[in-house]
C-alpha cells in the first residue's frame, strides 16, 4: 500500500464521518488534500497524517476525539494493521508487512520507471541554464549551473513535463569583436589587444583558425578580421559543447542571438524589430526623447527600460524581449531561466518583460539566481590565466563527485567544496557512500546467484525485521520526493534522499542476510528480501540518474 492509496483511504473515512457531522462539508475534496508522510519517529509506525487537526475546527470537533473515530474506521482497511492517535490529534499508521513488503516486487517490475510521476504533465517548459559566452573556456560558476540546471531538467521530465533544455548563444554585441580581433592579433604574432580575452587559449585557437585557412594573413583587413572570429567562434562553441557532454549535460537547442537580429532574405524585419512592434501592440511601449520605451513599471520593475536607443540601436533588453517572445512562439508556455549570482538585477526585468508581452509573471516565467561556487585548493587554469575551468575541475575531482556535490545544494546558497573529501572512498564522501550502496546491492545480488538465492518467490509477510521497514518505508518515499523537488525546482532533494535510503540499506545489510549461512537451507525468506535487496538497487540508480550521476555495480 502506497501514500497515494492511503490518501485516497483517509478520504474514504474522513468524509462520512465530516458529512455526518456537517452536510456537504466533504464536497469537492480530493485524495491529495489528505497528505501522508513518514513519522520521524518510526516507533510510531509507517505513516502518519493530521488530517483530524485540520479539519476538526471547521467541523466543530475536538480533533483528537474526531481522530480517534478516524483511526477506528480506518483500521478496517485493507493492508493496515494498527492505527493509533498520538499528542492532540496525529494518525499514526502501521501497514501489515505484506502491504509494505509488496512495493519490494512493485520496484523491480516497474525499473527504471520507478519514481516517476505525472506531477507536471502538460507543462510545456523552456529551461535555459549556462549560456556561456563562446569566447572562451567555462569556469567554475557555468559548472555549477550545468549541474544543477540539468538535474533539475531531469526531474522535471521525470514528472512529466513536456522540456527543452537550451543554451543561449551570446554570439554578437561588442564581445565577439574584442574575440575576434584577439585571435587575428596571436595568428599574425602580435600583442593582444588592451581590451581582448587573455590566456593561451586563444593561442591554442589562433593555431587551429591557422590550420583551417592557410590564406588568413592573405586576406584583405576586413576579411581577415571575419574569418578569424567566425572560425575561432565555430571552435570555442565546440569546445563548449564537447566540455558539456564530458560533464553528461546535453542540450537540445543552442540558440545564437544573432539569429534575433537578422534581417529576413528580403528585408524583412528581424526578431528583435517584430519584437517591439509586438510589445507595441500589447500597449505598453511608448516613446520619448526620441527613444522606443517598455513601460516595465507597470510589472514591478524599479524603472522603465529604453528597447531602441535614440540613435535607432537596440539595447540588450531588445534581444530579450525577442528570445521571451520567440520561446513562447516555439510553443513553451512556461520558461525557466538559471542565471548568475550577479544577474540579480535581471529578475523583475525578465518578469515585466514577460507581462507587457500578455503573460503571467508569477505564472509563465521563473527566474532561478543561483550563487557563488568554489573550491578549496583549485587553480587558475593555464590556459585561460584567470578563471577555474569546467574541464581542470571534472579532470581534477571527477564527473560523478562533481555532479553530485554541485547537485546537493540549493541553488542560492553559496557552496565551498573540499575537495580532500570529494576525492576519498569513505563514507565521509557523500557521492561514495551511496554509490558504494548501490554496488553493494550488486555484489549481494552476485553472492545470491553463486548461493541459489532467486526471486522465484516473493513472500512479502515476511519482511517484518525493524529495518526491512525502515527501508520499506524510504523507498516508498521516492515517486514523492522525485515530484517534489520538480515542483520545487530543487533536485538537491533527491540527493539528500540518496544518502538516507543508503544508511537505511547498509543498516538492513548488518541485519538481514540474503544469502543463508553455511549449509543453512535456501528459504523463501532469503527470496524474498533478495526482491528487497534489488529494489533499494534500482531506487539508488534511478535516483544518480536523475542527477546524472553513475551507478557503478563494483567498486
Amino acid at each position: 500500500m502506497n501514500p497515494e492509496a492511503l490518501s485516497a483511504a483517509l478520504l474514504a473515512v474522513v468524509s462520512p464521518l465530516a458529512e455526518a457531522r456537517l452536510p456537504g462539508s466533504s464536497e469537492g475534496w480530493v485524495a491529495e488534500d489528505f497528505v501522508i508522510e513518514r513519522p520521524k519517529n518510526r516507533d510510531h509506525g509507517d505513516w502518519a497524517s493530521n488530517a483530524a487537526m485540520k479539519l476538526a475546527k471547521g467541523l466543530g470537533a475536538n480533533p483528537r476525539e474526531f481522530a480517534a473515530e478516524i483511526a477506528a474506521a480506518l483500521t478496517a482497511t485493507d493492508g493496515v494493521a494498527s492505527v493509533e492517535v498520538a499528542g492532540p490529534g496525529f494518525i499514526n499508521i502501521r501497514l501489515e508487512a505484506g502491504a509494505a513488503g509488496a512495493l519490494a516486487k512493485t520496484i523491480v517490475d516497474a525499473g527504471a520507471a520507478f519514481g516517476s510521476n505525472d506531477t507536471q504533465r502538460g507543462q510545456t517548459i523552456n529551461l535555459e541554464f549556462v549560456s556561456a559566452n563562446p569566447t572562451g573556456p567555462m569556469h567554475i560558476g557555468h559548472t555549477r549551473w550545468a549541474a544543477l540546471g540539468d538535474a533539475i531538467a531531469r526531474v522535471l521530465l521525470a514528472s512529466g513535463a513536456t522540456l527543452v533544455r537550451e543554451f543561449y548563444i551570446n554570439d554578437a554585441g561588442a564581445q565577439m569583436e574584442r574575440f575576434g580581433r584577439s585571435v587575428l592579433a596571436r595568428a599574425k604574432g602580435e600583442p593582444i589587444p588592451e581590451d581582448g580575452y587573455p590566456g593561451s587559449y586563444i593561442d591554442e585557437l589562433a593555431r587551429r583558425v591557422l590550420a583551417q585557412r592557410t590564406d588568413l594573413l592573405d586576406l584583405p583587413g576586413d576579411a581577415q578580421l571575419d574569418t578569424a572570429r567566425d572560425l575561432a567562434y565555430a571552435l570555442q562553441l565546440g569546445d563548449l559543447q564537447a566540455s558539456l557532454e564530458n560533464f553528461n549535460v546535453h542540450f537540445d537547442v543552442f540558440f545564437s542571438e544573432r539569429t534575433l537580429h537578422a534581417k529576413g532574405a528580403n528585408g524583412e524585419p528581424s526578431l528583435v524589430d517584430d519584437a517591439v512592434d509586438r510589445l507595441r501592440a500589447q500597449g505598453h511601449v511608448f516613446d520619448q526623447d526620441d527613444a522606443v520605451w517598455v513601460r516595465t513599471t507597470d510589472f514591478g520593475d524599479d524603472k522603465d527600460r529604453v528597447i531602441r536607443r535614440s540613435n535607432g540601436e537596440y539595447t540588450y533588453f531588445a534581444a530579450d524581449a525577442a528570445y521571451y517572445l520567440n520561446k513562447s512562439d516555439r510553443g513553451y508556455a512556461h520558461k525557466i531561466y538559471l542565471l548568475g549570482a550577479d544577474h540579480h538585477g535581471y529578475v523583475h526585468r525578465l518578469k515585466a518583460l514577460a507581462g507587457a508581452a500578455g503573460d503571467d509573471p508569477d505564472r509563465d516565467i521563473e527566474v532561478l539566481i543561483g550563487q557563488l561556487v568554489s573550491i578549496n585548493g583549485a587553480k587558475l587554469s593555464k590556459r585561460a590565466g584567470n578563471i577555474i575551468e569546467l574541464d581542470d575541475l571534472r579532470e581534477w575531482l571527477g564527473t560523478d563527485a562533481l555532479r553530485y556535490s554541485l547537485a546537493r545544494y540549493p541553488a542560492d546558497s553559496p557552496l565551498t567544496l573540499d575537495p580532500e573529501v570529494l576525492t576519498k572512498r569513505t563514507n565521509d564522501n557523500p557521492v561514495f557512500y551511496v554509490q558504494y550502496a548501490h554496488a553493494r546491492t550488486h555484489n549481494v545480488g552476485r553472492n545470491a546467484a553463486d548461493s541459489g538465492v532467486t526471486r522465484e518467490a516473493f513472500v512479502p509477510e515476511l519482511l517484518d525485521h525493524e529495518t526491512e521497514s525502515a527501508l520499506l518505508g524510504a523507498l516508498q518515499e521516492f515517486p514523492r520526493v522525485v515530484a517534489f523537488a520538480a515542483d520545487v525546482r530543487e533536485p538537491h532533494r533527491v540527493a539528500r534522499y540518496l544518502e538516507e535510503l543508503a544508511g537505511l540499506y547498509h543498516r538492513w545489510y548488518d541485519n538481514c542476510r540474503v544469502t543463508p549461512l553455511g549449509d543453512e537451507e535456501v528459504t523463501d525468506l532469503h527470496r524474498t528480501r533478495l526482491w528487497l535487496n534489488d529494489a533499494t538497487g534500482q531506487v539508488l540508480r534511478n535516483g544518480l540518474d536523475l542527477l546524472g550521476v553513475s551507478a557503478p555495480e563494483r567498486m
